[in-house]
Formats: C-alpha cells, sequence, structure tokens
C-alpha cells in the first residue's frame, strides 16, 4: 500500500508568514505553483495560501444587509463574516490572508486517506509533517501519478 511518504515531493517551496503580497504574487508565478505553506521564523507550518486568497483581495467588498428598525440595527449577514472579508482585503502581509487551519498528514499516512483528506475538504495540497516539522508535500497530481505505478 502507497503512503504520503511514498509520493510526497520533497522540494517544499514555502512563503514566511511576514512577506508581503506582492512577494506572494511573484513566488506563485516565478514556481508555477497554486498554494503554499506558510511558515514562521522557525520554519514550522502556521497556515497555508492558495492563489485564491491572492485573487480574493481584488474582489468588490461586499456591505452586508442591515434593517435599521427604530433604534436597533438587525444584521441580515454575519458581521464576523464581514469582519473577516475587510482583513483579506487590507491584509498587506501573507501571514493575514492564509488559512491558519491546515490539513496536513504523516509520511506513513496512506494514499487513500491523503486523497480523502483533499476532497473532503477541498484541497490541493496537503503538507506531510514528521514530529511537526514539514518533509514532503502531497499535490492533487502526486496523487493522480500514484495511480498509474
Amino acid at each position: 500500500m502507497l503512503t504520503a511518504g511514498d509520493i510526497m515531493t520533497k522540494q517544499i517551496y514555502t512563503v514566511h508568514q511576514d512577506s508581503e503580497i506582492k512577494a506572494l504574487a511573484k513566488i506563485f508565478v516565478e514556481r508555477k505553483v497554486n498554494a503554499l505553506p506558510v511558515v514562521d521564523d522557525d520554519g514550522l507550518l502556521v497556515g497555508m495560501v492558495t492563489q485564491t486568497d491572492l485573487v480574493e483581495q481584488d474582489k468588490p467588498l461586499h456591505i452586508p444587509t442591515v434593517i435599521s428598525l427604530f433604534d436597533w440595527v438587525i444584521y441580515l449577514e454575519s458581521p464576523k463574516k464581514f469582519s473577516e472579508a475587510v482583513r483579506k482585503v487590507t491584509a498587506r502581509k501573507v501571514g493575514e490572508i492564509c488559512t491558519a487551519d491546515v490539513v496536513t498528514c504523516s509520511p506513513e499516512t496512506p494514499v487513500s486517506e491523503v486523497a480523502s483528506l483533499m476532497v473532503d475538504n477541498k484541497v490541493h495540497l496537503v503538507p506531510v509533517l514528521k514530529e511537526e516539522r514539514m518533509v514532503g508535500v502531497v499535490a492533487r497530481l502526486d496523487v493522480i501519478r500514484s495511480m498509474g505505478a
């Protein structure tokens, strides 16, 4: 049975959480990747950033619909969601737009489980961790390649 360790890409491209958004755009273009692990000063995984996260910065900000009734203001949409959208649109650092809740696996995780993680969580890249350190990444293409092995 193939595992994540068997099919993972060991050459890992990462981006630092304090990197500027402009630098992130350049990395995406130069490396021809659509997702990157975000690391801290110690090289530990703190998030994942995708091209979609970057593109979302250019989308127009939707102001939530409210109803004013006497002295009350009733939000018809989540104020928390609006606050998150404002934070992302105004972000200048990678750490401000990345997803902190990262789906990961270990080198021993069967490929079938990695595939399930990708589908269930709608992610294209799964970092492979061994004792909290990234030792590789499994991309969807790695899973597809393993089908022909």
